[in-house]
């Protein structure tokens, strides 16, 4: 290996390397050195490199014993290829007139992608290198003072050793963060399919968990993805506050899809403790609504609720700027969802105001649900709608004129209970 060293006068180094224009204006101790003692500091260190190069990984592997061992075409390790090119582009460095160090990006770009694959963390892969760099430093030191390099020298070669690193860090990140991105671009599709089963309406009607996932294949989507198979989830619709909204915090246990214009969301186990707290914050800033808890089979049925919500705030129904829950909207959804139905009722229901001014007519459809919700005499009544007593016996008498014997029928007074309370809904009645 010596032989490949070629000779360089002092001060012809690349930069990033000690003596080298590129790396400090003041004067420089290695530039000091005579070339004689750097080429044969050079070739000994290249002599090492093989020796070296194992010593290093054998320790990296006592350090970390869940580094995995990815072999070349050849059957060597890439980790040991990856240590030896290191440290030889780093020593010819030093005794070559070349710019840029001689290692090839795509072994440390790889290492890097490996670490990502694996579940460790950039904190992990730095103190690889570290470990690598302080056992590489030991052994070039003592070659250092076998060739009586002087030590202000070799302090500079040192710093220029942690600067070569730093470029070798700099291709790990790089593939570490390309697969970190390859790996949530693949879970954000998995999870998108697996919602999309979830809450498709083509599935077997069973509330067992087990049972769901042994017939869609469910279970074994949900592991690919990390998500265990709750009892119930309860399913949420969004309403973007800008385009480019950056998605809500919800917890990893929360299946999230921003995809759909109206971004959709499942959530496991909504009773449980905190749950809905704990949404609530995450949500800061978004509106739309939450369907209610069912079984995991049924998770279609709570969307469809929820999508019903988010209609009706669009319409000003339900109170926007906020995710609200449809469990504590329950009247509103069940009265003016089936709008065709209700109205269709209340036609038939309230036909004798039809005779009736529209003023009037509102006071006495007021006053006859003010009546049903009480089932209360004139007082009860008058309070409700904070009007005197005589005016509600006034508007009663009138009112059993009208209705006749139907207000003294239950199915009757339930199905005015019904189309009077949906009417209040849609504003038309006033609140008492």
């Amino acid at each position: 290996m010596s032989e490949s060293v070629s000779e360089s006068a002092p001060g012809n180094f690349p930069d990033g390397v000690p003596g080298s224009p590129g790396s400090a204006q003041q004067r420089s101790a290695w530039r000091d050195v005579p070339p004689l003692q750097v080429r044969r500091f050079a070739a000994l260190a290249l002599e090492e490199v093989p020796i070296l190069a194992q010593d290093i990984l054998r320790e990296i592997r006592a350090e970390y014993p869940g580094l995995p061992v990815v072999l070349d075409d050849s059957g060597e390790p890439m980790a040991l290829i990856g240590i030896r090119r290191a440290l030889e582009g780093f020593v010819q460095q030093l005794a070559t007139r070349e710019g840029r160090p001689r290692y090839h990006p795509e072994v440390f770009q790889e290492f890097g992608r490996g670490e990502g694959l694996h579940g460790r963390s950039l904190d992990s892969l730095q103190a690889i290198y570290r470990l690598g760099v302080r056992l590489a430093w030991r052994r070039l030191a003592e070659i250092g003072q076998q060739t009586e390099i002087p030590p202000p020298a070799m302090y500079e070669l040192a710093e220029s050793g942690f600067e070569y690193l730093d470029g070798l860090v700099d291709q790990s990140v790089r593939g570490y963060a390309e697969a970190a991105a390859r790996q949530a671009g693949e879970r954000l599709r998995l999870q998108r399919k697996l919602m999309e089963l979830l809450l498709s309406e083509r599935r077997p009607d069973t509330s067992a968990a087990s049972a769901l996932g042994a017939e869609n294949g469910l279970d074994e989507r949900a592991a690919r993805v990390g998500w265990q198979l709750p009892e119930r989830v309860a399913v949420g619709v969004l309403l973007r506050p800008a385009r480019e909204a950056v998605a809500p915090a919800v917890g990893e246990g929360v299946l999230l899809d921003m995809e759909a214009e109206q971004p959709r969301m499942v959530v496991p186990d909504p009773d449980a403790a905190g749950r809905p707290e704990l949404l609530r914050r995450a949500m800061t800033g978004w509106s739309g609504a939450i369907g209610p808890p069912v079984p995991l089979a049924d998770a279609a049925k709570s969307l469809r609720w929820a999508e019903a919500a988010v209609a009706l705030m669009g319409r000003g129904l339900l109170p926007s700027g906020e995710v609200l829950y449809c469990t504590e909207h329950t009247e509103a959804l069940v009265l003016l969802q089936p709008e065709e139905l209700i109205e269709d009722l209340s036609r038939r229901c309230l036909a004798p105001l039809n005779h009736c001014g529209p003023a009037h007519g509102r006071r006495l459809a007021e006053t006859l649900l003010a009546w049903l919700e009480t089932r209360g005499g004139a007082p009860e009544v008058a309070a409700r709608l904070g009007v005197h007593p005589q005016t509600v016996r006034y508007r009663l008498r009138q009112i059993r004129e009208l209705w006749g014997d139907e207000v003294d029928d239950p199915d009757r007074r339930f199905e005015l209970e019904l189309v009077l309370r949906a009417r209040r809904l849609r504003g038309e009645l006033g609140r008492a």
